[in-house]
């Protein structure tokens, strides 16, 4: 049995939830991906896993077996990875995860102008709204929002986001101006569903930040959907000020509520600080920090003593 083999097969049976989507992934046959495994837990002599009808459970012996098997691939991987050059030439595939509309708009045309600077280096972009796990997932880079958990990832700030409210000015002539956010309930508003904003969206009034809760005759699950619900009237939106600046300049939404805007939320691109950086990492955060905080609006604090190169700073808010 090839215990390496093995060990990749079990890792991508876990990491898709079924021995048949480890075989897609794989390109091998069911019947291999079962067999493996099998030969695995007879070597071991444990069971690893609990086959359910819908998704592999992994037994608590297999827990620890997993979490092992993950650090003897990336130690083998770390290795070939120097034998192979990456180390000393940038090169290889970077794996970027940031929300969808912040990728559409601001992070795909800088991957787009890397690669055609780095023609060695491929790039997997993934858009999305969920919380992504670097290391359980095999991913390089990822730009949240918002304060963050302390954790062992390297932050570095490439921007902020403003929090606004806006509406379109057929909506607001026939339903009027909201002064003050606790007009808000007096009105048609577009909430959030599955988000943690929901409808309760925070204001600040004399430095004290406060919650409204706002009706919401419509629920979306994307910011996307909150800007065209509010492009067609449906009610007063909250969304993030660059999704909306061309549309603001057109006259086509309305932004309220200024002086009750909540403080901005950090922009920061992140990565595990674990090790020896790869060069292909190294050549993407020297090229997108700076294009980055362009695009997004950042302003260097000024501070005294000796600057932290970009990409290397370990965040408070990490």
């Amino acid at each position: 049995m090839d215990r390496f083999e093995a060990m990749t097969i079990l890792l991508a049976a876990i990491d898709t939830g079924s021995l048949s989507a480890a075989s897609r992934k794989l390109r091998i046959p069911l019947a291999t991906v079962s067999r493996r495994v099998l030969d695995l837990e007879e070597h071991l002599s444990i069971r690893l896993l609990v086959r359910g009808n819908r998704k592999l459970t992994l037994t608590e012996a297999g827990r620890g077996y997993v979490a092992s098997c993950r650090r003897i691939l990336d130690e083998i991987a770390e290795v070939e990875r120097t034998a192979s050059g990456e180390y000393h030439t940038p090169q290889g595939e970077v794996v970027i995860s940031m929300p969808p509309v912040m990728g559409r708009m601001h992070v795909l045309p800088i991957i787009v102008e890397f690669l055609g600077a780095f023609p060695q280096i491929r790039m997997q972009a993934q858009l999305t709204d969920r919380f992504v796990n670097l290391l359980e997932e095999r991913v390089d880079l990822v730009i949240r929002v918002g304060e963050q958990p302390s954790s062992s990832l390297i932050g570095t700030p490439v921007g902020v986001l403003r929090e606004v409210v806006c509406a379109s000015p057929e909506y607001l002539s026939r339903r009027g101006v909201p002064k003050r956010p606790e007009d808000l309930p007096l009105h048609d508003c577009v909430g959030y569903a599955g988000y943690a904003i929901g409808n309760n969206w925070k204001f600040r009034s004399k430095g004290v930040l406060h919650t409204v809760q706002v009706p919401s005759r419509l629920a979306v699950n994307s910011v996307e959907g909150a800007v065209i619900a509010a492009v067609e009237g449906a009610g007063i939106a909250k969304v993030a000020s660059y999704q909306i600046d061309d549309l603001v300049k057109s006259r086509t939404l309305v932004k309220l509520l200024d002086g009750f805007e909540p403080p901005p939320l950090p922009v920061n691109i992140m990565y595990v600080g674990q090790g020896q950086i790869p060069l292909k990492l190294r050549a993407f955060l020297d090229f997108a920090i700076p294009r980055l905080r362009k695009k997004l609006g950042y302003e260097q604090p000024s501070v005294t003593g000796e600057r932290e190169p970009p990409g290397r700073r370990r965040s408070k808010a990490v």
